[in-house]
């Protein structure tokens, strides 16, 4: 029946109603509107089940700087010394190359105050140990050129001398060979005239006289032939003669040559020392520019870790904190192993800073108040100590209704972020989360290559 009229009549008929009928038909009426409400309460389940969800990445950390060296440093000396003044307190803002504190030598080799000056001397002195060495290597080459030019003279000398035995020794063989056939001739002529004598055509008187001839000849040859031995001797005596003098000059070049090497080696070793002691002269100046420690860049002296006057402090020992001044933020927060597949740089993530109030519903990012937006930048290749994997969120350009960044964010405060990925279906988020599902993606995320991975593989 269709309530379309102006006058109700339900006071009316209820007054008609007998009291112990009212109770039943209350129940009646109240059934009705419960099996209502219970049917919109499930219209609206329905229609909650199938309304879009986006599915997210938790994870927790640390603002910290985006590029390290924005982030906190320990300034450390390069020199052991001792603290002679501090020149910074704590919170106190430096720029870069301000003076931190002054050091005083704790080495006694470097004491000396007038180290410099004593070290330049002795470069001086080894400068001239040099030039006098290469002094000696130049008197030395000029010996070993005279003599060699003496060698050549000597032994042109010699070999005309060798020449010359040849020689003599060549005309005594041609002359014991004219002699030799002189007795040979006079020989023949004996034995002629003694057959002659015997058949009366010579007289003994001739047959004597030839037999004179040929003693004489005989005689000739002999000397003749120890004249070839001795020329064979002489010639002998003047080849022994060049050998020797071949050995003689080559032994005394030998020496010269190393006496050279001695001069060579010595001047090479003062060279050396003369290069070191450079070396240590610029050590020296360079020691003593560090006896006064400075800022390595601008920013805040947060800690000092050296304290008392007159302490000592060994070398490559942190004396202080700094702070860089404007870093560069990103958040450092770490993810489950399971969900690092499902994210890829240029996400983007929905942070909530400790000390800043917010409301982040995670199924409806836009529906949050108080988070700010940022995107990955750096996804770890290797896990961290507790097995999870570090991202880096720098902030994002301030979209519709977003707002940047606080500038009250300090370097170490917490961070909660939500990774954002695609929508799914309400009833299939509930579904994954009994399930115990890793969120989904809907095509396999593209891996983007760093700078050193494009350079390998154009190698």
């Amino acid at each position: 029946m269709l309530n379309i009229s102006n006058q109700h009549v339900i006071d009316e008929v209820w007054e008609h109603v007998p009291r112990q009928s009212r109770p039943e038909l209350l129940r009646t009426y109240a059934s009705r509107k419960l099996g209502r409400l219970l049917m919109v309460i499930g219209i609206v389940f329905i229609i909650i089940l199938f309304l879009p969800w986006r599915q997210t990445i938790e994870g927790f950390g640390t603002l910290t700087a985006l590029s390290p060296e924005d982030r906190p440093q320990n300034i450390q000396n390069q020199i052991a010394g001792r603290i002679e003044h501090w020149n910074v307190r704590e919170g106190q803002f430096v720029r870069r190359g301000d003076t931190l504190l002054m050091l005083s030598e704790v080495k006694d080799e470097y004491f000396d105050p007038n180290l410099p000056q004593r070290l330049r001397e002795q470069l001086a002195a080894k400068r001239g140990n040099v030039a006098a060495y290469q002094a000696k290597i130049n008197a030395t080459d000029q010996q070993i050129a005279a003599l060699r030019a003496t060698l050549e003279v000597q032994l042109e000398s010699a070999r005309n001398k060798v020449e010359q035995a040849e020689n003599y020794l060549n005309s005594d063989r041609a002359d014991l060979v004219a002699i030799t056939n002189f007795y040979e001739t006079s020989r023949a002529r004996l034995l002629r005239y003694e057959e002659g004598y015997k058949n009366g055509l010579f007289s003994l008187t001739d047959i004597e006289t030839r037999r004179l001839k040929l003693q004489e000849d005989l005689a000739k040859v002999t000397s003749q032939r120890n004249k070839v031995n001795s020329s064979i001797q002489n010639l002998a005596n003047a080849r022994i003669e060049l050998a020797n003098l071949r050995a003689k000059y080559g032994q005394d070049l030998a020496k010269a040559n190393s006496d050279r090497s001695t001069a060579v080696a010595s001047r090479e070793t003062y060279e050396g020392e003369v290069a070191a002691t450079r070396n240590k002269i610029a050590n020296v100046a360079v020691r003593r520019d560090l006896y006064v420690v400075r800022a390595p860049q601008t920013g805040y002296i947060v800690r000092a870790l050296k304290a008392g006057i007159g302490e000592t402090i060994k070398e490559g020992e942190s004396i202080a904190t700094l702070q860089p001044e404007a870093p560069a933020l990103a958040a450092e927060i770490y993810v489950r192993a399971m969900d690092v597949p499902l994210i890829q740089r240029g996400r983007t993530v929905r942070l909530q800073f400790e000390g800043f109030p917010a409301i982040q519903f995670s199924g409806w990012p836009s529906a949050a108040v108080g988070t700010f937006g940022g995107e990955v930048t750096v996804i770890d290749v290797v896990n961290s100590p507790g097995g999870k994997y570090r991202l880096l969120v720098r902030p994002t350009q301030p979209q519709r209704g977003d707002k940047p960044w606080p500038k009250q964010l300090r370097l170490g405060s917490g961070v909660q972020g939500w990774v954002i990925l695609d929508s799914v279906p309400v009833w299939y988020e509930i579904w994954r989360q009994l399930n115990g599902f890793p969120p989904t993606l809907s095509k396999e995320p593209e891996v983007t290559p760093t700078k050193s991975d494009s350079g390998k593989a154009t190698k």
